[in-house]
């Protein structure tokens, strides 16, 4: 009896992990949720509440994993006819050159939006230890050919919204000063930046509002009711979700679209959608 009890929870054993193996490498990694949240922005114009601002970070295209999942994402957000779609970078995972072929390829599908598109640079953008800048030029090149207008330290307006994109902390190029000093915070503001990490930096010169990130991908393996055991960021309390910073900034860390490798448990993949609404900052500060 015990040695047909050993067995039989020895297969029981061997079936959960399988099964957990199975939903880990080939289910969880393609099953990405559509987390729709509110975004309250100070002094966003009349005309901008109610539209729709769609994030899409940490795309990760190269030979990792199958990009027809990227496609039909894309298709999916271009159904929401959104008004506005920003890409908070890592748009590849860069080994050589031909993952800017693969870009091209991926991205001749890209979901923009009617009133603006906008993108940033992550770490990966910038090739080998990040620190390749003619590959950032490649990248951006490729997504301005689309019409994704990448901010590097520098900021649009579109349709009565500031975006304000800051360059990757890891990069080459992350000057963050030459724009926040730049920032009329009489505007509807709205600050893209790839890795968490900045927001405890001093570079925001009063700056109150949103921050869009990505970088972390919530870990992408999570056990339940434990933080990750995996997180590319110093302050370990940045995972993912929404943080009020006390200071009047908000920062929301996207869980990724795509990932370094093709293995997520309990941290689905995300593509977030803001409906814009005011600030109502008097009633606030009551």
């Amino acid at each position: 009896m015990k040695r047909r009890s050993f067995i039989k929870n020895f297969t029981g054993l061997g079936l959960v992990g399988l099964t957990t193996g199975f939903y880990t490498f080939s289910i969880e990694p393609y099953w990405v949720e559509y987390v729709k949240l509110p975004m309250p922005i100070r002094n966003l114009p009349d005309n901008l509440v109610g539209k729709k601002l769609v994030q899409i970070s940490d795309i990760h295209i190269g030979d990792e994993f199958d990009w027809n999942y990227i496609i039909s994402s894309f298709k999916q957000v271009k159904k929401m006819k959104p008004d506005f779609v920003v890409y908070t970078g890592d748009f590849v995972s860069y080994r050589t050159s031909k993952q800017i072929d693969q870009l091209n390829r991926v991205f001749k599908y890209v979901a923009k939006g009617e009133l603006g598109t906008f993108g940033i640079l992550g770490n990966h953008d910038y090739g080998h230890r990040y620190k390749e800048p003619h590959v950032a030029v490649q990248v951006t090149t490729a997504l301005e050919n689309v019409g994704i207008k990448v901010l590097r330290n520098s900021q649009e307006h579109a349709s009565g919204l500031n975006i304000i994109g800051i360059d990757d902390l890891w990069g080459t190029n992350f000057y963050p000063e030459k724009v926040t000093t730049k920032i009329n915070h009489s505007e509807a503001n709205l600050v893209l930046c790839h890795n968490p990490d900045v927001a405890d930096l001093p570079v925001w010169n009063g700056y109150k509002g949103w921050i869009l990130s990505g970088h972390t991908h919530g870990g992408q393996c999570k056990p339940p009711f434990l933080p990750p055991p995996v997180l590319p960021v110093q302050n370990r309390e940045y995972v993912a979700g929404k943080y009020d910073l006390h200071d009047g900034r908000y920062m929301y860390i996207n869980r990724a679209l795509g990932c370094s490798y093709p293995v997520r448990f309990n941290v689905r993949p995300e593509i977030t959608v803001f409906t814009l609404e005011k600030e109502e900052i008097e009633a606030k500060e009551a």
